[in-house]
């Protein structure tokens, strides 16, 4: 999309990317290493705090805010890249958060959104697999009421100036323990977007 070069050294370099929800750096590190300019922001001091401390021990130069979107006082349309993966599921109000989004990014930016779906199987799968029988997350983590269909995101993101380009669904194999791209957006997905 940005015309980079996938072979270069650094094929990131000349991208600004903003993290959203960031938790301990696990996506900024190697966006950093792959050259992007990245600023991680969370919610959560205590995150911030584990991300700052594990970009200082392996010298890595990421900026770490404590701050929610709505809160942040960056330059508006300073972006070319927004994450916001695993992150509206907590959200209670989408529009606004995705409403700030739109001012930090620049005019064509790409904004991946990763979520959860909101159907019976994902009921199953996220809060009662993930939560209640797996014990991957602590129960009461995710709120079936916040999750979104891909529809009911797009629908919010066009009424923010984004248009959607890819939907992607996110599968799970238990016995592999890995995930997988997949046509089956119906409990996890990743949604791609350009702003107008």
């Amino acid at each position: 999309h940005f015309k980079l070069d996938p072979n270069g050294e650094k094929p990131l370099e000349k991208l600004k990317i903003l993290d959203i929800g960031c938790g301990g750096g696990i996506l900024a590190e190697p966006l950093h290493r792959l050259g992007a300019t990245i600023t991680g922001i969370d919610a959560s001091s205590d995150n911030i705090e584990i991300a700052k401390f594990h970009s200082k021990e392996m010298n890595l130069n990421i900026e770490y805010i404590h701050a929610a979107p709505e809160n942040l006082d960056l330059k508006n349309n300073t972006y070319d890249v927004l994450l916001c993966m695993e992150v509206v599921e907590h959200i209670s109000n989408v529009n606004l958060f995705i409403q700030n989004c739109s001012k930090l990014i620049k005019r064509n930016g790409i904004m991946f959104v990763s979520t959860i779906s909101k159907n019976l199987k994902s009921y199953i799968f996220a809060i009662l697999g993930a939560e209640y029988i797996l014990r991957w997350l602590p129960i009461g983590t995710h709120d079936w009421d916040k999750f979104l269909t891909p529809q009911d995101l797009d629908i919010i993101a066009r009424k923010n100036n984004f248009l959607a380009d890819e939907i992607v669904g996110m599968k799970f194999n238990l016995f592999s323990e890995k995930w997988s791209k997949s046509n089956d957006t119906s409990v996890n997905y990743i949604s791609t977007f350009f702003k107008n």
